[in-house]
């Protein structure tokens, strides 16, 4: 029996192969990817469903699918370690979601965990000397690379808010340290019901530096509760995360979840893409400026965006009682 308290244990050995994660300190073994085929998100669009590998979208840490007609999953892809986030996972996210949000044909994003839970946070053991070791002659060189070092990390989430397409979080099992800094920067969280969260960064000596602190709390709107979160590193269970707001939704198992994520996909993708980005970006704006700089915002952005064909399709189609799935938008 390990001495040590559960998930602070770090085995090493020929036999054995651990992962030890600041952000959900677990060891990690042989989990496998699980292969079971994922049931049709509709009947309209199971053939559409396809499981290769996006084009320009080759990672070590992610793979990347066109899962339906202008939706891509996106999935944190290193099952046998728990999808332990690694030097490759940092600095991969940022490419990912920069290429996407280029992506004229892309419209909605899934971002998913492959094998039995979403992540077990920051991969230690893979990035300890960027984290432990820090470079510098001196206190004050050290401090100049770490400010550097943490400005890549915090990208690494930021570009999921940046990327104008709404990314939609389908979580399962754990999600812990790193995972919550991922999913706070997303649109939209469902969950299933085995799931649990966890801001971890307290148990192993450090505060969470590349979101969580800054964004649970807009997106639950309890400070206190954030506060006893991020103080104990408790878990907080799916049924206290749909209480609390972090998720909408739950769902009794994986399938389930994936089912809906990609349905609600295909319904946002149905609608013009220059009013849902830009439904977006100014969603996130308020967020973060008071009501009236907002408005001002707001009628900047409009009074160019409310020049597009899109509003007089959207009209057309609702004048002639059709569904928006119909009606073909141009690519953004």
């Amino acid at each position: 029996m390990c001495p040590h308290p559960k998930g602070l244990c770090l085995t090493v050995g020929p036999l054995t192969s651990s992962v030890y994660s600041v952000w959900g300190l677990t060891a990690s073994s042989n989990l496998g990817l699980n292969l079971r085929p994922m049931s049709a998100f509709t009947q309209e669009e199971a053939s559409k469903a396809s499981p290769e590998e996006a084009p320009g979208h080759s990672y070590e840490s992610l793979r990347v699918t066109a899962a339906q007609k202008h939706v891509l999953h996106v999935q944190l892809n290193r099952p046998e370690k728990r999808n332990a986030m690694n030097k490759a996972f940092w600095r991969e996210m940022v490419v990912c979601f920069n290429k996407i949000a280029e992506d004229s044909d892309c419209r909605v994003v899934v971002i998913s965990g492959a094998g039995k839970m979403f992540s077990s946070g920051i991969d230690l053991m893979d990035m300890a000397s960027d984290l432990l070791q820090p470079t510098g002659d001196d206190s004050a060189r050290i401090s100049w690379h770490l400010h550097s070092l943490l400005t890549r990390y915090q990208e690494t989430f930021s570009v999921i808010e940046k990327c104008p397409k709404p990314v939609i979080a389908a979580i399962h099992g754990g999600c812990i340290g790193g995972g919550v800094d991922l999913i706070t920067a997303c649109d939209i969280r469902y969950s299933t019901r085995d799931s649990f969260f966890q801001v971890k960064e307290v148990d192993v000596g450090l505060a969470a530096d590349v979101g969580t602190l800054q964004r649970l709390p807009k997106v639950i709107g309890n400070q206190s509760l954030v506060n006893e979160l991020a103080y104990t590193a408790r878990k907080m269970m799916a049924d206290e995360a749909l209480e609390s707001g972090l998720v909408s939704r739950l769902f009794p198992d994986k399938e389930s979840m994936l089912d809906a994520a990609f349905t609600l996909a295909a319904e946002i993708s149905s609608k013009s893409p220059v009013a849902v980005q830009s439904t977006k970006i100014n969603l996130i704006y308020s967020r973060d400026h008071s009501v009236m700089e907002s408005l001002n915002y707001m009628k900047s952005w409009n009074m160019s965006m409310l020049q597009t064909k899109d509003i007089m399709k959207s009209v057309q189609a609702a004048i002639e009682k059709k569904d928006l799935k119909t009606v073909s938008f141009s690519k953004l």
